[in-house]
């Protein structure tokens, strides 16, 4: 892959970009259709903020290997991103230091959703530092632990179904939903949706089948017969 860099000569209202770069010995190169992968600085580094929450996190996760020291699960977890997460353009060794605003969220929500598929205790709700909440969610729902606090998690309907209704016969999909322990999921009654949503910093997801089949969800409630 050639990385050059280039100036960007126009941005249009719609977002559309012009960029300008040039590539030497591309009469040598071989250009297979029109597509080109870009990388645009952040311009931002990264914040006290994130940077708290990002070592709060590998310290969280250095707690569950056990022995391994904190450096060395650093390093690990920052490789582990760069092979798993960054973009063959983006793949590049960084530093919690100096890094850019962009690079420190995607790690921040990779740690995230390490400590969330690995069932790992958290001293500090993820919720809080986590960027992509509707993503957070959703991955709790299939992993069936709570969104607040990591517990085996049934699932919560925030769209009411309906006092009298068959809860086995209800098509369901679109449905908003979330998942609760029962204490979670009790609270969220009694202080009522939108009090719970605020306190936890919480954003339900409309109920998809993939979601459906890992609760058991009937086929009515699925939308088949």
């Amino acid at each position: 892959m050639e990385i050059v860099s280039g100036r960007i000569h126009e941005i249009r209202p719609s977002g559309m970009m012009i960029i300008v770069a040039q590539m030497p010995e591309w009469r040598n190169m071989s250009i297979c259709g029109n597509v080109v992968e870009i990388g645009i600085p952040d311009g931002r580094l990264i914040t006290p903020e994130q940077r708290k929450h990002a070592y709060a996190l590998m310290r969280d996760i250095s707690d569950w290997m056990g022995e391994m020291e904190m450096d060395t699960v650093k390093d690990l977890m920052k490789l582990k991103f760069m092979v798993e997460e960054m973009k063959a353009i983006e793949r590049r060794i960084f530093s919690l230091a100096d890094c850019d605003m962009t690079t420190a969220r995607e790690f921040i929500d990779f740690l995230i959703r390490f400590i969330v598929a690995n069932n790992i205790p958290a001293r500090q709700p993820l919720t809080e530092c986590c960027s992509d909440i509707e993503r957070y969610v959703y991955e709790c729902l299939m992993l069936r632990v709570c969104a607040v606090c990591g517990k085996s998690a049934d699932l919560h309907h925030v769209d009411a179904i309906g006092a009298g209704r068959d809860r086995d016969a209800v098509h369901q999909i679109g449905m908003g939903v979330l998942p609760l322990c029962r204490i979670h999921h009790t609270e969220c009654h009694k202080i009522g949706r939108e009090t719970f949503m605020d306190k936890y910093h919480l954003q339900p997801i409309p109920l998809t089948p993939a979601i459906g089949k890992r609760y058991r969800l009937t086929a009515a409630n699925l939308g088949g017969q």
